[in-house]
């Protein structure tokens, strides 16, 4: 990527904007290195880790760095062999590796979700956390050498700490033996030797060595003899102090030398780290998004280089206009462009001081941005991995070189066609200008169609010129745009309006910025009436433009309205069909109530204790049964009738119609434990006398018909089949034989509702068979099926079943023996005998 647009496009000035975001010298440097990257693949993987770190930042788990100095000349003395790191060295490499391996951390609990953040970090060795926790036991934060630092320090100092206590009790003894003598009775320090101050003519008084006058020359600062071979003491052990220090430093040095290639890496990690936290908090202060980056043909003749180009911005926006105008309480204007293979050129026309040239810079920068690995102030963003970026904007006449306006333009744009290499983006603000307006238009034209044809360049371009805004009307490929002019205001509105040319409105533009208006009035007078007449016909397309615009906008409010009342009957039913749900549950909550009611008192009435836990057990199933029905009746997602069939194992049970989740017709039935003998509806109520053994009863608080085994008092023992009840006199009715009713065992009975609709309720009744045959069935159907199997053959106090399941893929057999294994009723279970079967059927024994 050549620097050719880079001064123009104020990239530098970009950089010093990006700069604010690092917080350390080494991300500092990084982002004053950034430019576009030659490599497509180190590209998308810039852009993939700034995204991560974005990620990482809205859910909190991103890293921060404090001041961290240049290591560079801390790592270079490391690799020199002997040499010896001071103490504030030693605390910022080791502040160096303490942040990478806290951000190594940050980032470890999100290395799923952020792999090129990981790979930066997760080749940190683990040693530099303990070497940081090494240094930290033996130098604290203030550089100086913690006494734990080594056995051999902390004697030391013990001992420098006793001599000094003693030296200077000795000096405060001599001090007041001394009286007079004495200018103060403070011991000081002169030359790194305890000395007390004693006045110059009262020298004589105390023996020892002077060690220095005041600076009045009134006091003499005097050893005395008594302590000269303590402080010799003292200094040799401030030498061995030195000693052991260093030695201290140089261990610590050496380990930091072991782990140099950890350190670099936690160097570069940091630095890298912090330039893209600085690249994310750019995307945070301008509300950017990732761009997506359009790969194009490498190596490719000029002719098919960018056969696949397609440059989108929506919603862009300059970053640095965008930086001013906030400091003004202002705003940018936002600008939305396509360019791709069939229209792969745009001429933009407009009023003066329009926005034109910030629409270039604008698609300029960003693209700079893009393929540097930056997010870029936009809604989205598609850009081409452009070769090259080339731009002639502003004025660069210079009288010190001999050039012009126009001289210097087309000295840029000579030098444009030279670097231009495809795939590539050419900017040219208000080509062919400074000459003679036939003549510019025509270079104009010339120049923009040299670089879409020869260099096969995606070309924006500004202009004045109606050459250029008819030949970007009749040349495919190319695009008429507009910044637009409020012609009432006389004031620009900074929009770009795309497929539309512009009137330059220099006129009124004048006026407004206070030319005569008989000045005015003269050059409208002059302006020849073609010309008139094209900005008339321009402004006529302008407003039909925007009425359109206007009757798109007015048709999405329809659709957006239409939309939201869709959603608000979606909501209103799925208010409707939670309340029926809730209808339903309590219903169904009803009905296991009473069903569990009914259940206990049958069970109470039960004497024989194993018969007891049979049907409690047999109930507590039945309960279970029934919720499972009422939820695949509920998740069913039907409105059509659904029967919740409760297995008749409980005589009295009720049976409820439910349609819609509303109950709309119950009845009690009988169940297979009402009688051993034929249905309770085939028999009459017997003549009235009073019951005797033998006698057939019916039970009136159950229904089910039984005999009387025997009486007791006002009580009777009665057998209902394999079940042995005991029920007071006053609750049993004689009963006798009747003709067999029309319907039999098995048949369908019918409920009818108000409204005339019939519900068939099919009774289940234990048949005893011991023979089940499921082949052809689905799992879940023979599942169920197996599951009534067992409840009939349990009533009919069968001890052994068989069930068929077949061979094939073994699909049913696993999932029968999955039932098999946890039902109450299964005592055991296996594969039938070869003669039987074998494993194409299962054998069941049942508990008794």
């Amino acid at each position: 990527m050549h620097e050719q647009a880079f001064t123009i496009l104020e990239y530098p000035e970009l950089r010093a904007l990006i700069r604010r975001g690092a917080q350390t010298s080494m991300g500092r440097a990084r982002v004053d290195a950034l430019q576009p990257l030659a490599n497509v693949a180190e590209l998308e993987k810039q852009l993939a880790a700034d995204a991560e770190c974005v990620n990482l930042r809205k859910r909190g788990g991103a890293w921060t760095f404090s001041e961290l100095s240049d290591p560079n000349e801390k790592l270079t003395m490391l690799q020199i062999e002997g040499a010896t790191l001071e103490p504030a060295a030693i605390l910022e490499l080791r502040s160096l590796c303490d942040q990478a391996m806290s951000a190594r951390a940050s980032i470890l609990a999100e290395r799923d979700s952020s792999p090129v953040l990981w790979n930066l970090v997760g080749s940190l060795p683990i040693d530099l956390s303990r070497l940081s926790a090494r240094i930290a036991n033996k130098i604290l934060p203030t550089g100086e050498i913690d006494d734990r630092a080594s056995p051999e320090l902390a004697r030391i100092r013990h001992e420098i700490t006793g001599l000094r206590s003693r030296i200077t009790r000795t000096l405060e003894s001599l001090m007041r033996k001394s009286g007079e003598a004495i200018q103060d009775e403070l011991v000081t320090i002169r030359n790194d030797r305890f000395v007390i101050p004693v006045k110059s003519d009262h020298r004589g008084r105390v023996n020892g060595v002077a060690h220095g006058y005041s600076s009045s020359g009134a006091t003499a600062f005097i050893e005395p003899l008594e302590t000269i071979d303590a402080n010799n003491e003292l200094q040799a052990l401030h030498e061995a102090e030195s000693r052991e220090i260093f030695k201290i430093l140089f261990g610590i040095t050496e380990e930091l030398r072991a782990q140099l290639p950890g350190i670099k890496l936690a160097a570069d990690a940091v630095a890298e780290l912090d330039f893209i936290g600085a690249k994310a908090a750019f995307h945070q202060r301008f509300n950017c998004v990732i761009p997506e980056i359009v790969p194009t043909i490498a190596g490719a003749s000029s002719a098919h280089a960018c056969s696949t180009c397609t440059l989108e911005l929506i919603e862009a926006r300059h970053p640095l206009l965008e930086e001013n105008l906030r400091a003004l309480s202002g705003s940018v204007v936002p600008v939305s462009f396509l360019l791709d293979e069939q229209n792969d050129t745009m001429v933009i026309s407009g009023a003066n001081a329009g926005g034109k040239t910030v629409v270039l810079k604008t698609a300029g920068l960003l693209v700079l941005l893009a393929l540097s690995g930056m997010p870029v102030p936009a809604r989205a963003a598609k850009i081409p991995f452009y070769a090259s970026v080339l731009a002639d904007i502003g004025d660069h006449q210079s009288l010190a070189a001999n050039l012009s306006t126009f001289t210097s333009h087309v000295a840029n744009i000579s030098r444009m066609i030279e670097l231009c290499k495809a795939p590539a983006l050419v900017l040219l603000d208000e080509v062919g200008t400074g000459t003679d307006p036939e003549e510019g238009s025509a270079l104009g034209v010339a120049v923009v169609d040299y670089f879409r044809k020869a260099c096969r360049a995606q070309v924006m371009a500004t202009t004045h010129y109606g050459g250029l805004k008819m030949y970007a009307g009749n040349e495919t490929g190319v695009l008429n745009a507009s910044v637009e002019f409020n012609e009432k205001t006389l004031q620009p509105t900074y929009r770009l309006i795309v497929g539309v040319a512009g009137s330059s409105s220099g006129l009124e533009i004048a006026r407004r910025f206070g030319i005569p208006n008989e000045v005015i009035d003269i050059a409208f007078e002059s302006v020849k009436d073609s010309s008139r007449q094209a900005s008339e016909y321009l402004r006529r397309i302008k407003h039909e433009a925007e009425e359109v615009e206007s009757l798109l906008g007015a048709l999405e409010e329809e659709r957006a309205a239409v939309a939201e009342k869709f959603a608000s009957l979606e909501k209103r039913a799925e208010q409707q069909e939670r309340e029926r749900q809730i209808v339903f549950q309590r219903a169904l909550e009803k009905t296991v109530s009473e069903f569990e009611r009914r259940s206990r008192e049958l069970v109470a009435t039960i004497q024989d204790r194993s018969e007891r836990l049979k049907v409690e057990r047999e109930s507590q199933r039945r309960v279970a049964e029934l919720k499972r029905e009422a939820q695949r009746a509920t998740t069913a997602g039907t409105k059509r009738e659904s029967i919740l069939s409760v297995p008749a194992s409980t005589s009295g049970r009720d049976v409820r119609v439910v349609r819609d989740g509303k109950i709309v017709q119950k009845e009690t039935s009988k169940s297979s434990l009402d009688t051993s003998e034929p249905e309770a509806a085939q028999y009459i109520p017997g003549k009235a006398r009073e019951i005797a053994v033998g006698d057939k009863v019916k039970l009136r608080s159950f229904g089910s018909i039984g005999i009387v085994d025997s009486l007791k008092g006002d009580e009777a023992e009665v057998r209902v089949k394999s079940l042995r009840l005991r029920e007071k006199l006053e609750n049993l009715e004689l009963v006798e034989l009747a003709a067999r009713a029309k319907s039999t065992t098995g048949k369908f009975d019918s409920l009818r509702e108000s409204s005339g609709t019939e519900v068939k309720l099919k009774t289940t009744q234990g048949n005893g068979r011991s023979e089940l045959n499921v082949i052809g069935q689905t799992t879940d159907e023979a599942v169920d099926a197996v599951d009534k199997f067992l409840d009939e053959a349990s009533l009919a106090s069968l001890s052994q079943i068989r069930i068929i399941h077949g061979h094939g893929t073994g699909a049913l057999r696993r999932a029968i023996a999955e039932l098999l294994k946890d039902h109450p009723h299964v005592a055991r279970f296996a594969a039938a005998p070869p003669d039987q079967g074998g494993s194409g059927a299962t054998v069941v024994e049942l508990k008794q």
